[in-house]
């Protein structure tokens, strides 16, 4: 921190004191370790049913920035960002389809993104995890339970988020038939992450 004295070679003793604690309390937290995700190990799919039959997807491309104090687990802050064109149903003319205005309209939003609000500790050792999801330009307040363990140096953060995909318009015109695709969709995440 030496570099930053010589600014402050006007100041008295007292003054460079302070003004050293100042620097120090704006760069400590830049320097502190700040959990990375592991996206290798991490993954963000969806599980919904057409014509009754469960349908497997995920996301390919996905960020998360998780501030997990385990100490204060209400203090913890977790955000998470999709690009929607990412999504894989595992059939190129599929994926092109549901890109579409009609389904994610990727054009116009290609994010679908997660922020917290609050969490605390819930039933089973679980965070009750309370935030705003935005997808398609439409956000609603959701809520889910979240596991969290650890794994060598890695922290694990896995849960399941159920959704209904007409509060986002997703699906419209002859797509807001639920008997062809049921508006019920479960969000599945595993996040991995180190320091």
């Amino acid at each position: 921190m030496t570099h930053f004295l010589p600014h402050f070679s006007h100041l008295s003793r007292n003054s460079k004191v302070v003004a050293a604690a100042v620097c120090l309390a704006v760069t400590i937290p830049a320097l502190a370790a700040v959990a990375k995700l592991e996206a290798a190990k991490s993954t963000v799919g969806i599980v919904f049913k057409q014509m009754n039959v469960p349908v497997d997807a995920k996301f390919k491309k996905f960020s998360a920035s998780i501030d997990y104090n385990s100490a204060k687990p209400e203090t913890s802050k977790a955000t998470v960002d999709i690009d929607v064109s990412s999504f894989d149903l595992g059939d190129p003319e599929y994926n092109k389809e549901v890109l579409k205005k009609e389904w994610f309209n990727a054009a116009q939003f290609p994010k679908a993104s997660f922020v917290s609000t609050s969490m605390k500790v819930g039933a089973n050792g679980k965070l009750d995890v309370v935030g705003n999801l935005s997808i398609k330009g439409k956000t609603v307040v959701t809520s889910f339970p979240l596991t969290v363990k650890k794994e060598g140096a890695n922290q694990v953060f896995e849960g399941s988020l159920p959704i209904k995909r007409l509060a986002f318009s997703i699906g419209e015109g002859e797509w807001k038939d639920t008997g062809m695709v049921a508006d019920e969709v479960v969000i599945k995440f595993h996040v991995v992450t180190s320091q």
